[in-house]
């Protein structure tokens, strides 16, 4: 997968192709989770969140990457993406010493408020 950087909000965009089975899943069920892990194997940003099936046509514009014609070849059939939301956030990074509890190993997590529908 190739994120786009999260955004202000901490919403990540993903492309992916409208067939795959990442597709399925998400319509079968939105929860999602995604890991980056740090350079040298030091440490990781886990994201929980739920996932979102993008298909408008101005915001696939807006987020596309060169080099992407290779695996979407027929771009407007195949070309798809997804947003996640997140719901919590787990760090660790060994070098920082930002570990988990000693006694349960739960590392360190931020909750994102749920926020509704945007008001007028």
């Amino acid at each position: 997968m190739d994120p786009f950087e999260p955004e202000d909000d901490m919403v990540v965009w993903l492309a992916t192709n409208r067939n795959s089975r990442k597709v399925q899943e998400i319509e079968q069920d939105p929860r999602v989770s995604l890991y980056y892990e740090a350079d040298g194997g030091d440490g990781y940003v886990a994201i929980q969140g739920t996932a979102r099936l993008v298909d408008d046509p101005a915001e696939k514009k807006r987020r596309w990457k060169k080099g992407w014609e290779e695996f979407y070849p027929d771009r407007e059939a195949t070309y798809l993406l997804i947003a996640v939301t997140p719901e919590s956030l787990e760090v660790v990074s060994y070098r920082l010493e930002l570990v988990g509890d000693p006694q349960t190993w739960q590392p360190p997590r931020v909750r994102f408020p749920q926020v509704g529908p945007k008001q007028p």
